[in-house]
């Protein structure tokens, strides 16, 4: 390894050069080199120039730049000893390597730390992962500032980052960077609603079927940061990391601190090749393959039925309706334990409220199973009330600094989790709710930031964050078949190391149909459709307060993890069968959706937000208009991703009610007819799409019939 190594995987091949200062430097990622050893020609290709004035070295850029290796732009590592700058010039001082992974050991004896890189090519996917270590082998702590899980030289300055907020999730923002540097940070100690821990880097203009594109996923479930420079010479770093507050981590003599994983993926045709790695990784090695051939049941969930009124008999009726509709889970949100009255009291004490369930959950679970329907149930574990037992009994339990008042968040406190007997509290109460109940399913939820999180006097954003991966880990051993859901204010808490530990994802407290097409659009690039949480809501939107018709908020929710949450008791019989109907073709497609791809389509009206979501052999393509239309009439929606000399059947799942008030002429699909088409006449010509109006959707289902 005197020049370099490779990684092959997914039909990928990564080159990195090697010297005895400093860390690998990434040179070639692209397709497969074949078996030819690529190292010494691309140690020539990798040459540049350096022009005056600059260092006679240049711009040192490894997967770890170092300032003290005469890197000028951001270091991949920042730490001090009592305010003096660690200048570090590393060397390789070991390696290991094996089949698509490498392990390498730099050491500096003068800075007194050891640095471990981990990389590992996924043979399947041909998804990189990447951690960094750093050990303190000095006799002085050492405060670590930053330390990046791993930077490379992009070729491209297009950026795809994502925006948001509450309601409205994973909303992509493209920037190109022209000079300086562009960071996403966020400070909330969950991935947060405006800056998540994903983006894209790629060739000018690559959309969802076209051009170059790196993905980045950052796996931490706390504060991060990541960033794109454009450095002196014209290249353009990137990095992604923890991001680290002042004093939060201080290494004594012989500690290490290990950076979250960073999980890269590249593609050469969009978004969407994007992923097809990605979806790929997360079933098979994010969640270890356990949803695989799973099926994802129906939900159904109250919150937006009852809110806070709890009532048995009620509650028996949404279930009774909820059973007829098709669901198959049905989950109790927040508002059934004591105290409970609104959102300003009661978190922190797990117990049945006695008031609204004299006899506990029981009857209500009995009936509920009774119905063949699983039983669920809303938690907020890492929150308490200054209005609870708990927090009578224990407030010196609040994170944060004792000396301060602390902000509110839904009228919310943070518990320090990271204090062995707070957790401990926590699981006792989980454990015997769960050891006393029949309940198989947990949606975990978080619904403040944290503000100024301390434990014992210092930054704990980073322990708060192990803390809880910690205590939902113990839980899960306690109760393996219990599945629990990701839910922070909606899509709040949404990353890779959190899912490693749950089965669904809360995309967003966003009901509205036309919002969810979007905030369902972003999260698809690195989550795959089972794990898309996705409910048909009421007509008028608890959040947005726009109407929308049941069949777009169906259709909507149908190809994701789908679910109901709505007072059905307000729909007509009509609503009711139709809503049923639904969740029945749902139920045909859902085993080959929930394993196959997602791919976004590309229409020439921007108001028109089209998917394709491929099986092995049945697919499903929506086509929804979720603005005005542009011109008079649709054109026809071409579809990648099917086999050019197959041929495939389809049927439209939803024709419209009324097609004469805006079509002179229906298309053959609307009227009923079966459509026979090869694969390649539907990506060249294109599907023919029916006039849609803002706020109507058009779905469709594919069945490959001949090879």
């Amino acid at each position: 390894m005197s020049q370099g190594f490779r990684l092959d995987g997914g039909g990928e091949t990564l080159v990195f050069l090697t010297t005895e200062a400093g860390a690998p430097r990434l040179v070639y990622w692209g397709p497969d080199l074949g078996p030819a050893d690529p190292v010494p020609a691309l140690a020539r290709l990798s040459l540049r120039a350096i022009p005056h004035g600059m260092l006679d070295g240049g711009e040192r850029l490894t997967w770890l730049p170092e300032a003290g290796q005469g890197f000028t732009g951001h270091p991949g590592l920042l730490a001090h000893r009592d305010g003096a700058e660690l200048v570090t010039q590393m060397t390789l001082a070991a390696s290991e390597l094996a089949p698509g992974a490498a392990h390498l050991v730099l050491e500096d004896a003068a800075a007194a730390v050891r640095l471990s890189l981990t990389l590992a090519l996924d043979a399947a996917s041909g998804v990189l992962s990447s951690r960094a270590a750093l050990t303190n082998l000095g006799t002085e702590p050492l405060t670590l500032d930053w330390l990046a899980a791993g930077a490379f030289d992009s070729p491209h300055a297009d950026l795809l980052l994502f925006d948001g907020r509450w309601t409205r999730e994973f909303i992509p923002v493209r920037q190109t960077l022209s000079t300086g540097l562009i960071a996403k940070e966020n400070r909330t100690g969950r991935t947060s609603h405006h800056a998540p821990p994903f983006a894209v880097i790629g060739e000018s203009g690559f959309g969802e079927i076209h051009g170059e594109a790196i993905g980045l996923h950052l796996a931490w479930s706390g504060d991060h940061r990541i960033f794109a420079e454009r450095l002196r010479d014209g290249r353009i770093q990137v990095q992604a990391g923890e991001l680290l507050h002042s004093g939060e981590v201080i290494l004594a003599p012989g500690e290490t601190y290990e950076t979250p994983a960073l999980y890269l993926a590249r593609s050469a045709c969009g978004l969407n090749g994007l992923s097809d790695r990605f979806h790929p990784f997360v079933r098979d090695v994010i969640l270890g393959g356990r949803l695989r051939g799973k099926t994802r049941p129906v939900h159904y969930n109250g919150w937006e039925a009852i809110y806070f009124d709890h009532d048995l008999a009620t509650l028996k009726t949404l279930a009774d309706l909820a059973a007829e509709a098709g669901a198959e889970r049905y989950v109790l949100d927040d508002g059934w334990f004591k105290g409970r009255p609104d959102d300003r009291s009661g978190l922190g004490d797990w117990s049945v409220d006695p008031a609204k369930y004299p006899d506990g959950l029981t009857p209500l679970i009995d009936h509920v199973r009774g119905l063949g329907l699983e039983f669920g149930l809303w938690v907020e574990p890492e929150m308490a009330n200054a209005d609870s037992d708990l927090l009578r009994a224990h407030p010196d339990w609040i994170l944060g600094d004792p000396g301060r008042d602390q902000p509110l968040g839904r009228g919310q406190y943070v518990l320090d989790l990271t204090r062995p007997e707070v957790s401990d509290n926590l699981f006792g109460q989980l454990d015997a709710l769960l050891s006393q109940n029949a309940i198989g399913y947990l949606k975990w939820d978080m619904n403040r930031d944290l503000t100024h999180a301390l434990s014992g006097g210092r930054a704990a954003v980073h322990r708060q964050t192990l803390a809880v991966y910690a205590l939902i880990d113990r839980l899960r051993a306690a109760h393996p078949g219990v599945e629990i859901e990701s839910c922070s204010s909606g899509g709040g808490r949404a990353d890779y190391e959190i899912l490693r530990r749950t089965d669904r994802i809360w995309t967003s407290d966003c009901n509205d149909p036309i919002e969810r097409q979007a905030i369902q659009r972003g999260f698809s690039i690195f989550f795959p459709p089972e794990v898309m949480g996705s409910h048909v809501g009421a007509a008028a939107s608890h959040t947005t307060a726009r109407t929308a018709s049941l069949d777009l908020r169906a259709m909507t929710a149908l190809p994701a993890h789908m679910g109901i949450e709505a007072d059905l008791r307000a729909f007509s019989d009509a609503e009711r069968a139709a809503l049923a109907a639904a969740i029945a073709v749902h139920k045909t497609l859902r085993a080959e959706l929930h394993a196959g791809r997602t791919l976004r389509l590309e229409h020439p009206d921007p108001g028109c937000l089209a998917f394709a979501q491929l099986g092995e052999t049945l697919g499903l393509v929506s086509a929804a208009q979720v603005a005005t239309p542009l011109t008079v009439g649709l054109l026809p929606l071409r579809l990648v991703g099917l086999e050019p000399e197959a041929t495939y059947e389809i049927t439209m799942v939803n024709p419209p009610e009324r097609p004469f008030a805006v079509m002179k002429r229906r298309i053959p699909l609307v009227k009923g007819d079966v459509l026979r088409a090869t694969g390649l006449m539907l990506a060249q010509l294109g599907l023919p799409l029916p006039v849609m109006r803002a706020g109507e959707i058009a779905v469709f289902r594919l069945e490959r019939v001949a090879p």
